[in-house]
C-alpha cells in the first residue's frame, strides 16, 4: 500500500482559495440574475441589519477601497436602494441606511442566493462556519502591524 502523499504548506491556503472562487463564481451568477455585483450585494448585506453603517466600517465589510465603495454607495443611492443619514452622535460622519425599496431588494437576493447554495449535509454548514471563523480569529491574532 503506498504511503500518503505529505501535505505541502500551501494545501490549506489552495483549498481556501479554490473554495473561495467556486463560491464567488456561482454567487456571481446568481445575482447577475438579479441585477447585482458582488460587491453592492456585499454593501447590501451588510445594511441589511437594519442599523446604519459608517462608510469606513462598509468599505472593510465589502472588502473595497473607500474611494471605490463611495462610487458603490453613489450608485446604490442613485438607484434608491441606500440613503445617507448624519450620524446623530457624531455629526461629522454619515451613516448609510437601506431604504424600503433596497430592502425589498435585499430580500429577493437573499432567497435567491439561498436558492443557490449548494446542499450540505445537516450540520455541515454550521461547521464550517466556525472552523473559518475560528481560522479568521487565529489569523487576525498572527497579524503583523
Amino acid at each position: 500500500m503506498p504511503s500518503p502523499t505529505p501535505r505541502r504548506p500551501d494545501d490549506l491556503v489552495q483549498l481556501l482559495t479554490r473554495a473561495e472562487r467556486l463560491a464567488a463564481r456561482r454567487l456571481q451568477g446568481v445575482l447577475e440574475a438579479e441585477g447585482c455585483s458582488l460587491d453592492a450585494w456585499r454593501v447590501l448585506a451588510s445594511l441589511s441589519d437594519g442599523e446604519g453603517h459608517h462608510m469606513t466600517g462598509l468599505a472593510e465589510a465589502a472588502f473595497l477601497p473607500p474611494p471605490t465603495l463611495t462610487k458603490l454607495v453613489d450608485q446604490l443611492v442613485d438607484q434608491n436602494l441606500v440613503h445617507r443619514r448624519v450620524d446623530p452622535f457624531d455629526r461629522r460622519r454619515i451613516l448609510a441606511h437601506l431604504t424600503p425599496r433596497g430592502r425589498e431588494y435585499w430580500q429577493r437576493l437573499d432567497r435567491a442566493v439561498r436558492a443557490g447554495r449548494p446542499p450540505l449535509d445537516d450540520g455541515d454548514e454550521d461547521l464550517l462556519r466556525s472552523l473559518l471563523g475560528g481560522l479568521v480569529v487565529a489569523l487576525e491574532g498572527t497579524a503583523r502591524v
